[in-house]
């Protein structure tokens, strides 16, 4: 079972919506929760390099600060070069 904890950045206030939603995302995956990182990323970042945490949730990935590092893009397959928008082959219901 991967260990998880939920990241939520000290300016996030209320922060109680942000948790409920990390939650719920933490049952779906049956994670193993060990608390809630009010920290700077790079205390969040650090953990994770140490192998403390295998999994960081985040209620919204704007919480994220634009340079963090380790980085991971999903790289798109249409034209959009920012990834804003889908795919034009992307079906909705």
């Amino acid at each position: 079972m991967e260990i998880a904890v939920i990241w939520i950045p000290a300016h996030i206030e209320p922060s109680e919506p942000a948790v409920a939603r990390c939650l719920s995302h933490l049952r779906r995956h049956s994670y193993r929760f060990t608390g809630i990182m009010r920290a700077p990323w790079e205390t969040v970042e650090q953990t994770m390099i140490d192998g403390e945490v295998d999994v960081v949730v985040i209620a919204d990935f704007a919480h994220l600060p634009p340079d963090r590092s380790p980085r991971i893009e999903l790289a798109t397959t249409g034209g959009d070069a920012d990834g804003d928008h889908p795919a034009s082959d992307t079906q909705f219901d």
